[in-house]
């Protein structure tokens, strides 16, 4: 990356920071409960240097490995003594929130929060520690008004909110098209329609918008409603593969307790193993958890076409967050932001190294 100067926000980066919050977001979540086996905790167990840890992530199929994870006991079993608790967030502003007031301690979640509440503190709240998914973002169209990419030019397409990872990347291919879209209003030769995830598919079947640039599994419930798959973005990739979800944890944490935060990336990268060894298995654990979260299990002819567009890694693919960062700054969304610092994958490659794995890079994003 080359040299930059400290990030300073610009009125669109006050809008990615309250929308969520008025829109979408559901608070600091509820704790399990004692009875599931999320929160098993065996009583000769022995505790690691704090009695609990706070753990927050999505009800979404991007966060399985959380949703996996804490269903199937892998973090209790790796932090023994010292019990997991877990919240759930339906945007990343209320997440990096309660990372910051110290209601989580580490979450899974989309870059475009980390690199907003990594610049936001001076590079003081958070560090990335680990990947943990990448892909399931895909551009769906209705058929009979768009039949190639060039049909998109002077459509109505949809973005879950102004500034979030997937409106940066569709903001950033527009470009690429030679078109012009003012990124704050989303107007120009597509109307970038910014619209709440839960309500584009009503939005499509209203007709209101053509299309939308979405993550899993909203471009499937798409595709449910007659809509096509357009572009999958991970086809814009090198590799075909692109950070959707890290692991972060709050920097006072890290300092004060390694030794959990590496018992919660142990679980991370056996929940990631077995999920992709046991892909069917993992998707119906997945499902239930989802259930249990959100009140809802996906239908199948949803959840299978999502599923098989997420890859499940531990490798954060660090290149491509420097690279979403640099969109954003393309886009006029925010000045070129300093990330030195975001990464600190010490840990993750102790314990990858211990099961017998690769190690994985920062692309010069680590810890000085």
């Amino acid at each position: 990356m080359s040299a930059a100067r400290p990030l300073t926000t610009l009125r669109a980066l006050a809008a990615i920071a309250a929308l969520p919050l008025l829109l979408t977001a559901c608070g600091y979540g509820a704790d399990s409960t004692d009875d599931d086996k999320r929160a098993e905790v065996a009583a000769d167990a022995e505790k690691l240097s704090t009695d609990e840890v706070r753990i927050g992530y999505f009800p979404n199929l991007t966060h399985a490995t959380a949703l996996v994870g804490a269903e199937q006991g892998f973090f209790q079993k790796e932090l023994g003594g010292t019990e997991a608790k877990y919240a759930t967030f339906n945007a990343g502003p209320s997440e990096i929130e309660a990372l910051n007031s110290g209601s989580i301690d580490i979450g899974w979640i989309g870059p475009s929060p980390a690199i907003n509440g990594y610049t936001k503190s001076g590079g003081k709240n958070l560090r990335i520690i680990s990947g943990s998914a990448s892909g399931g973002v895909k551009l769906v169209v209705d058929p009979d008004k768009i039949k190639s990419l060039k049909d998109v030019k002077g459509k109505k397409i949809a973005t879950p909110q102004l500034g979030n990872t997937q409106d940066v990347a569709f903001l950033n291919w527009i470009a690429e098209q030679g078109w012009k879209v003012d990124a704050q209003s989303g107007k120009g030769d597509v109307s970038v329609v910014r619209t709440e995830n839960k309500v584009t598919p009503d939005a499509y079947k209203a007709g209101s918008i053509d299309g939308a640039w979405v993550p899993e599994p909203t471009a499937s419930k798409l595709v449910a409603e007659g809509a096509k798959v357009l572009l999958d973005e991970a086809d814009l990739w090198p590799d075909k593969k692109f950070v959707i979800t890290n692991i972060i944890v709050s920097q006072e944490f890290l300092k004060k307790h390694p030794d959990v935060v590496e018992a919660v990336l142990r679980g991370a990268v056996k929940s990631n193993a077995w999920i992709n060894a046991n892909p069917d298995k993992a998707k119906a654990v997945a499902n239930q958890a989802l259930k249990r979260d959100s009140g809802k299990a996906l239908p199948a002819e949803i959840i299978d076409p999502a599923w098989e567009s997420i890859t499940f890694l531990d490798d954060p693919l660090a290149a491509t967050l420097d690279s979403q960062a640099e969109h954003a700054v393309q886009a006029g969304l925010l000045e070129k932001p300093d990330l030195t610092g975001i990464y600190d994958l010490t840990l993750l490659n102790k314990v990858l190294k211990a099961e017998g794995g690769a190690a994985v890079d920062d692309a010069g994003l680590g810890v000085r």
